[in-house]
This record gives structure tokens, sequence and C-alpha cells, in this order.
């Protein structure tokens, strides 16, 4: 089964920057979906950018124009850059991936990463 692991969380100030990762057990390329979410204090958990397997990215209008996804996939490695960093954006970030089940294709299987906290601090 695929297994993934967040990294790259930290301390920053306003306006700062920090590069996620995400590192797969297997080749990313098999998955269908991959995103990170976040969960801030006291909310719940809401999606920040996702990238599909053909390359389309989408991202929360929260984060538009700051964050960016991307993966390599020679790597299996998922990243999320974000750049201009605002108080609002402190929170666990998690890595998620969603594999279409064979066996049962109108659902997925999900997975995630055990999340890195990112705080955004003056």
């Amino acid at each position: 089964q695929v297994q993934l692991v967040d990294s790259g969380g930290g301390l920053v100030q306003p306006g700062g920057s920090l590069r996620l990762s995400c590192a797969a057990s297997g080749s990313i390329s098999s998955i269908d979906i991959l995103g990170w979410y976040r969960q801030a204090p006291g909310k719940g958990r809401e999606l920040v950018a996702s990238i599909i397997s053909g390359g389309s990215t989408n991202y929360a209008d929260s984060v538009k124009g700051r964050f960016t996804i991307s993966k390599d996939n020679a790597k299996n490695v998922v990243y999320l850059q974000m750049n201009s960093l605002k108080l609002e954006d402190t929170a666990v970030y998690y890595c998620n991936a969603k594999i279409r089940d064979p066996a049962a294709p109108w659902r997925y299987l999900e997975i995630w990463g055990q999340g890195t906290l990112v705080t955004v601090s003056s």
C-alpha cells in the first residue's frame, strides 16, 4: 500500500516562504489525485491545493497566487511552495492521495500523511 510522509513545516514570519514535501513509498504516477489539506485550530480540514494525474491543478481562493503545488514523478515527491505567508495560513498541513478503487470504481481509496505544522507569527 502507498504511504505518505510529510515534512517541511516550521515557524515563519508573515510574508515569508516555506516549501512542504510529501514523499510517497510508491509511484505517484498511479495516483489519481494528489492534494494538500490543512486544519487550523478549532476549524475543519480544508483543501488547499490539488493536482490531477494529467497535471491540472486547483487551488483554494485564499491561496491563489501565493501557493503552488507540483510533483516530481521520478522522485515520487509532491511539493507545496508557499509564498507571502499570512497569519491565517497557520495550520497543520496534510498530504493526501486519492486512488480509484479497481474493485469499486465509483469510489476512491484515500491515504493521508501524518501532517506537518506551519506556524506563521510575528
